[in-house]
C-alpha cells in the first residue's frame, strides 16, 4: 500500500497512455494525484486518481483546473505536462493552420500550465515541473518534423526556465521516452495538404513507426521515470525513459554528426 506523502501532483492528458501510467505511478508513490482530460467529469475517481476536465489550449480551462486543485488540496508540488497530439507526414504537407494547432497543444499548452502553477510553487518555495518530451526532442524525425519541432521547443524552454526558477526552489525537468506502446501513432492527425510526391515515403514511414511503437516500451516504464524525476533528492535535468531512449541519447552525444546522419537515413529507409 502506498504511503501518503502529503504531496500533490497534477498530470495533464492522464486518461490514456503515458499520462495514465504517470498518474497511477505517482499515486502508487504516495502522491495525491489529479489527472486531467478534455472529457473528464469533475471529481470522478479512477485508480486513486481524481480527474478534472481540462483543455490545455484554453486559458480559462487551465485557470479553473489549477484553482480546483488548490481549493481541494491547498498546494501543487508536481506538474506533469503530458497532454499532446501528433501530426505524421512531410512538413510541407501541413498547412500553417494545422501547424499552429499542433503547437497550441504541445507547446503553448505546456507553457499555459506552467505559467498557471509557477506562482504557487514559488510562494511555497518548492515544486517540480516535469515536461514529457521525447527522443525526438534531440533527434531528427523525417516525416514527423513538426512534431519533432514541438519537442525541440519544449527542450529549449524547459532547460532555460529551469535556470530562471531554480533560485525559488522550483525545478523544471524533462522525461524523454522512446517509442512507447500507446495509441499515439494511430491517433496522429493526418496532414491536411497531402502531396503525391511524398505519398510513398509517408506510407512507408507510417509502417516503420507503427512497428516501432508495437515493439516499444510499456507506458509504465515512462511512469517510473516520471516518479524518479518527481522524487529524486538531486534531480537530473533529463530522464531518458527506457533502454532505447538511453541508448540513442548517448549516441546523439558521442557519435560524429556525419555518421549519425547516415544512421538516421538508414533507419528511416532513405537513400544515402
Amino acid at each position: 500500500m502506498a504511503v501518503e506523502t502529503g504531496r500533490v501532483a497534477l498530470v495533464t492528458g492522464a486518461s490514456v497512455g503515458i499520462g495514465e501510467a504517470a498518474a497511477r505511478a505517482l499515486a502508487g508513490a504516495g502522491f495525491t494525484v489529479y489527472g486531467t482530460s478534455r472529457r473528464a467529469a469533475a471529481g470522478e475517481s479512477r485508480d486513486g486518481v481524481v480527474f478534472l476536465p481540462l483543455d490545455v489550449t484554453d486559458d480559462e480551462s487551465v485557470a479553473a483546473a489549477v484553482r480546483e486543485v488548490l481549493e481541494r488540496s491547498g498546494r501543487i508540488d508536481i506538474l506533469v505536462n503530458n497532454a499532446g497530439v501528433g501530426v505524421a507526414g512531410a512538413a510541407e504537407e501541413s498547412s500553417i493552420e494545422q501547424t499552429r494547432a499542433l503547437f497550441e497543444t504541445d507547446v503553448f499548452g505546456a507553457i499555459r500550465m506552467t505559467r498557471a502553477v509557477l506562482p504557487h510553487m514559488r510562494e511555497q518555495g518548492s515544486g517540480r515541473i516535469i515536461n514529457v518530451s521525447s527522443v525526438l526532442g534531440f533527434l531528427p524525425a523525417p516525416f514527423m518534423a513538426l512534431y519533432a519541432a514541438t519537442k525541440h521547443a519544449i527542450e529549449g524552454y524547459s532547460e532555460s526556465l529551469d535556470h530562471e526558477v531554480r533560485d525559488h526552489g522550483v525545478r523544471v525537468l524533462l522525461v524523454e521516452p522512446g517509442y512507447t506502446r500507446t495509441s499515439f501513432d494511430a491517433n496522429a492527425v493526418a496532414v491536411d495538404e497531402p502531396l503525391a510526391l511524398y505519398a510513398r515515403r509517408r506510407e512507408a514511414s507510417d509502417v516503420l513507426t507503427a512497428a516501432a511503437v508495437k515493439a516499444g516500451d510499456e507506458p509504465a516504464v515512462v511512469g517510473e521515470a516520471i516518479v524518479a524525476a518527481a522524487t529524486d533528492t538531486h534531480p537530473k535535468l533529463r530522464y531518458p525513459a527506457g533502454t532505447l531512449a538511453r541508448r540513442v541519447s548517448k549516441l546523439r552525444r558521442y557519435v560524429p554528426s556525419p555518421l549519425f546522419d547516415r544512421q538516421i537515413r538508414k533507419t528511416n529507409q532513405l537513400a544515402a
